[in-house]
């Protein structure tokens, strides 16, 4: 209910601060903004000059612009991070707990505000922010993750090769990137005020695997011999895994319901990560066919540019591929920006999707709604306009995660070199995880165990920010109650659908048993779990 009172609260603000903004003559003086933004790229593949995977477009934005090395998605899977990215809040005030609930129609985003600034906008391709969509099993998954069972949800991760070494266009994302182009110099060349152009791509994120029954997941990464050209094969690394007899226990669940837990070759670990990279190079190639455009008009000059992710990828790291988690494979993503007067950095301190929000709204020369949760990055876009409000930003970034493929709510705290993940009700109900990411970069030496008194300072700090128990039984009442609905308004078609969602191969080994599992946790109060 508080959580519910907030959510209003934050749009009756935004709605209050809309004739607060400076729609006046001088439309014209303002830059453009271009942003493009992919799904599952792994923020670490990017500013590094020794990479696995060639990536011009992006290189050429590094070499030109500021690189944020140490962003995060505040939740890592797609509609509630994009919820996020959108609005400017965290997940715990907008509700936007799963890919079935994100924010409503109508919410007064970035977007719609600098079209009440001056800007013309185009939005084209993914955005993915507002509730309703994906597919049944998937928000039945995100409301059934406390039951009593780990039921495979997921196809096993494979490697695709297709067409030849002419093979260019492998996504269907293309069409998004032509379209961009066609509307720049079509429109974007005319306009005498600024613009905003935004364009989703849905690639890296992997394919869809349809073998694995009508509601199948994508766990598919398919590329062609050409993009493999773009990967350094003798730089593609087998990541180390934790015997699954020492895995964390929510690690072994989100292994198992990924359908990772079954042995997997050399060969097949290998094949994934390269192909995966390859996606990487075909989305980067994208982005610069939409940069090429910008240039062609003669718009580059006046036009910041953006490029960033939803989340990242696993790509079989910790025995797991997808996103869904806070290691930094999941949670890291890429955030490279230029821009008139933008200096040539590499940004070490922390930043986080939400930021973006009051950035855009600076660019444009707009008020910043009142309750927004992210900070501007302009201290280091423009440093001598905003070098002295550099002091204001947070030195942490906050994510949560409430969805599928992970049995119990995560909550992520980043700060100096220490990441921190509590889980559920906090270190009383599971032992949380503690990473020293100086030092361990791959987040192989979990010191939850071991740094009582780190971990006491971070859950304190945590909980300064977030009454994280709270939330976690906030979400696990909204489950119960969604899954009730929906099986209530199923009534004689329950029993056949929730058999054939995406662990219809599990379910069906022990059909009653299983329901038997979901009937006890509907039971049960939401007191009692997480």
């Amino acid at each position: 209910m508080l959580l519910t009172i907030a959510l209003q609260f934050s749009i009756l603000c935004f709605l209050k601060g809309r004739n607060a903004l400076p729609i006046g003559n001088d439309t014209q003086q303002k830059p453009n903004i271009v942003f493009v933004i992919c799904d599952s790229m792994d923020g670490r593949l990017v500013g590094n000059e020794d990479n696995v995977v060639r990536l011009p477009a992006l290189d050429g934005m590094a070499k030109n612009g500021v690189v944020f090395r140490n962003t995060y998605s505040n939740n890592p899977i797609c509609c509630p991070s994009r919820s996020a990215l959108w609005s400017g809040l965290h997940t715990h005030i907008t509700q936007s707990w799963n890919n079935h609930k994100g924010l409503p129609s109508g919410y007064p985003t970035w977007a719609v505000k600098l079209q009440e600034a001056g800007y013309t906008t185009e939005i084209m391709g993914k955005t993915d922010y507002t509730s309703g969509h994906h597919t049944v099993s998937n928000r039945v998954e995100a409301w059934t993750r406390a039951v009593n069972f780990t039921l495979r949800q997921e196809g096993r991760p494979t490697p695709l090769l297709v067409g030849n070494s002419s093979t260019k266009r492998v996504s269907r994302d293309w069409r998004f990137a032509d379209k961009a182009v066609e509307w720049l110099k079509e429109t974007g060349a005319k306009l005498e005020g600024p613009f905003l152009l935004y364009v989703g791509i849905n690639l890296p994120h992997p394919y869809s695997t349809p073998e694995e029954g009508e509601n199948a997941g994508a766990s598919t990464f398919k590329t062609s011999p050409y993009w493999l050209d773009f990967v350094d094969k003798s730089k593609v690394t087998i990541p180390q895994w934790i015997p699954m007899n020492e895995m964390h226990s929510v690690d072994f669940y989100d292994s198992k319901v990924k359908n990772c837990t079954s042995n997997f070759t050399r060969d097949e670990i290998f094949n994934v990560r390269q192909y995966y990279y390859a996606m990487c190079a075909e989305t980067d190639a994208m982005l610069g066919q939409i940069m090429d455009g910008l240039r062609e008009i003669g718009k580059d000059k006046n036009s910041y540019v953006f490029f960033s992710s939803d989340h990242g990828e696993m790509a079989m790291e910790h025995r797991q591929f997808y996103k869904m988690t806070m290691y930094e494979a999941s949670s890291h993503v890429p955030l490279v920006v230029t821009g008139p007067g933008v200096p040539n950095h590499q940004i070490d301190d922390v930043a986080q999707l939400i930021d973006l929000f009051p950035t855009f709204m600076d660019i444009a020369g707009a008020v910043h709604p009142p309750g927004l949760n992210g900070t501007s990055l302009m201290p280091f876009l423009q440093p001598h306009v905003y070098g002295n409000k550099l002091e204001e930003r947070p030195d942490y970034v906050l994510s949560q995660y409430h969805g599928c493929n992970v049995n119990m709510s995560s909550f992520m705290l980043r700060t100096g070199k220490y990441k921190y993940v509590a889980y559920g009700n906090g270190p009383s109900q599971i032992q949380p995880h503690l990473f020293d990411l100086s030092q361990d970069p791959d987040e192989l030496h979990d010191l939850g165990g071991v740094k009582k008194d780190i971990v006491e300072q971070m859950d304190e700090r945590l909980r300064s920010l977030i009454d994280y128990p709270s939330v976690a039984r906030e979400v696990d009442a909204y489950n119960r109650a969604s899954f009730q609905e929906w099986r209530d308004n199923l009534g004689e078609q329950y029993e056949h659908t929730v058999a054939n969602l995406r662990w219809w191969m599990d379910w069906q080994k022990d059909p009653e048993g299983n329901q038997a599992y979901i009937d006890q946790w509907l039971k049960q109060s939401s007191g009692n779990l997480d």
